[in-house]
């Protein structure tokens, strides 16, 4: 919308109109989930950050005199909150993981491909403050801020923030060499990655950049690179994630924070509006995405007193007039849960050796086709196979670190039309359990000492040798191979062979027996790298899917 209606906006919420309140929230919540989520690339802490932003905005409204300035006051406040909990944050933090990458998040919502998904990937690898920095300037180049906006944020002149900017630059580019380098096929950055945990940080950029500068390969650009500026104009603010809500908390602190002399300021306003009658001033006030409020009382609060309905006429003397009949009750009604699934997100606990399964839930099976046949054999990144109709599936790993150790990163079940269900595992062991007659230095199915081991990303499920899964519908898995070497070979099933998997031991004895998860219900897990979108580069979906 224009600045004009912007601007009739902000006065009339900080004259006390809820309506212009409630779009005003909504209209610019997204632009600053954007800023936060992109400098903290979606860390834990972008809700609490985002929350704590609109609630210092919406606290201190009053105290803005230009409302034309709206934006820059909003930005400048989302970046001073970035900063502080920067500055909060203690050593034992430091190591902390994004809970839900924000360059998944871009890539996967705004369905970018090619160079505008390795912009976007790239921004993994930039410090901090290049970060914070890249999260202004994409808005800029968007069209979604000023530079002289940009400039007030960071709290600099324009001039240096120009210099800011181009260094800043520099390194996203050098940042997209190394993205589409990780996704070629050098063997030398093959071996110099071996070690590598997969997380991005200044070290191994440095490590890979001086690679790329040396290699002929991995420095061959082999299409024309578009300058990211171009990349990005136009591109939309990421979504909202669904059900994502603000909850701010109008308390004393809030209700005094614009009161002037004289004067109930806004926020005794807003309070007013929103505490009638019986919701006490320390009640909560929950922005939905879209503007709507909710309040909610807090926990002591007496209970609302029962609406009294005047009547047409008032009469002071004369018998009371005959009650109406009640009204009948509407019979309430119970919402069915569409339950489907848990997320597999923690670790679990391998069962003890020698304990047996527990009994397998029974499924329809009219069977399963496969883009790959009987035996589809995956062995390298960007493999596939996609599976339709009802039935069981086996997924058996072979994981080679004596080959390549490193990071794993996972396959990944895309475009999900229907259900899919973690069914068992089975194969007699898990991939971390040792391995019967292995050579010396090689101790489990993951690696050992001597060779360097597989590492799975952090919380994600340790694999057994054979995974079964049931699908009700169409799904595409995809091998994802960029760390440590990984085959997939997946076989349409049933449960027959399933029960007889995990009920069954080697001929040396049972190292382990087989782990049932499926519950026969709709509360059966689910893959935990699953989605129904189809995004370019599967190896972008997120661990803790949700379908």
């Amino acid at each position: 919308m224009d600045s004009q209606h912007w601007r009739a906006t902000v006065t009339a919420a900080q004259d006390g109109d809820r309506q212009a309140l409630d779009e005003l929230v909504a209209g610019w919540l997204p632009l600053v989930y954007n800023i936060v989520g992109r400098a903290l690339n979606g860390h834990a802490d972008v809700d609490d950050v985002v929350q704590e932003t609109m609630l210092r905005a919406v606290g201190n409204l009053g105290s803005l005199r230009d409302p034309d300035s709206f934006r820059s006051w909003l930005v400048a406040i989302a970046m001073r909150q970035i900063r502080d909990r920067e500055r909060r944050r203690t050593p034992d933090r430091l190591e902390e993981t994004a809970s839900s990458d924000f360059a998944e998040l871009t890539v996967l919502r705004l369905q970018l491909e090619g160079q505008r998904r390795e912009v976007a990937e790239a921004a993994r690898w930039l410090d901090d403050e290049d970060r914070q920095l890249l999260s202004l300037w994409w808005l800029e180049v968007a069209g979604e801020l000023t530079r002289r906006e940009l400039a007030a944020a960071v709290g600099i002149t324009r001039q240096h923030a120009a210099v800011r900017v181009q260094r800043m630059k520099e390194r996203l580019e050098t940042s997209r060499g190394i993205v589409r380098a990780l996704d070629g096929a050098c063997a030398d950055l093959r071996e110099l990655t071996g070690r590598w945990n997969g997380r991005p940080d200044s070290v191994w950029r440095k490590r890979l950049a001086r690679h790329i500068r040396g290699c002929g390969y991995c420095g061959d650009t082999r299409e024309s690179v578009v300058p990211a500026e171009r990349l990005l104009v136009g591109i939309a603010l990421v979504p909202l994630p669904v059900g994502f809500t603000l909850s701010l908390a109008f308390g004393g602190k809030t209700a005094v924070a614009t009161g002037t002399a004289g004067s109930a300021g806004w926020s005794a306003k807003l309070l007013g509006a929103l505490a009638k009658p019986a919701v006490a001033m320390t009640a909560g006030a929950t922005i939905v995405a879209g503007g709507a409020y909710v309040v909610t009382q807090p926990p002591d609060a007496p209970p609302p007193r029962a609406a009294v309905t005047p009547t047409a006429t008032a009469s002071t003397s004369g018998p009371p007039p005959p009650s109406a009949p009640p009204a009948p009750k509407p019979t309430p009604t119970k919402k069915k849960a569409d339950l489907y699934g848990t997320v597999v997100d923690a670790v679990d606990r391998a069962p003890d050796p020698n304990t047996r399964p527990a009994a397998l839930p029974r499924r329809p099976e009219p069977g399963i086709t496969s883009t790959g046949g009987p035996k589809a054999v995956m062995q390298h990144r960007g493999d596939s196979v996609t599976l339709s109709g009802r039935g069981y599936v086996l997924v058996r790993w072979q994981i080679s670190p004596k080959s390549r150790p490193g990071a794993l990163v996972m396959p990944s079940w895309t475009g999900l039309k229907g259900k899919v269900f973690h069914v068992a595992s089975g194969g007699w062991r898990r991939m971390d359990d040792p391995l019967p007659g292995a050579p010396n230095g090689y101790a489990t199915g993951m690696g050992g000492p001597a060779i360097g081991y597989a590492e799975l990303p952090s919380g994600t499920q340790q694999m057994w040798q054979n995974e079964y899964f049931y699908v009700d519908g169409t799904v595409t898995l995809t091998q994802n191979e960029r760390g440590c070497d990984y085959g997939l070979t997946v076989f349409p099933s049933n449960r027959q062979a399933v029960e007889e998997d995990i009920n069954a031991g080697p001929a040396q004895g049972a190292l382990r027996y087989g782990l049932v998860r499926d519950t026969g219900t709709d509360s059966a897990p689910v893959p935990q790298y699953v989605t129904r979108s189809t995004p370019a580069d599967p190896a972008t979906v997120p661990q803790r899917s949700r379908v």
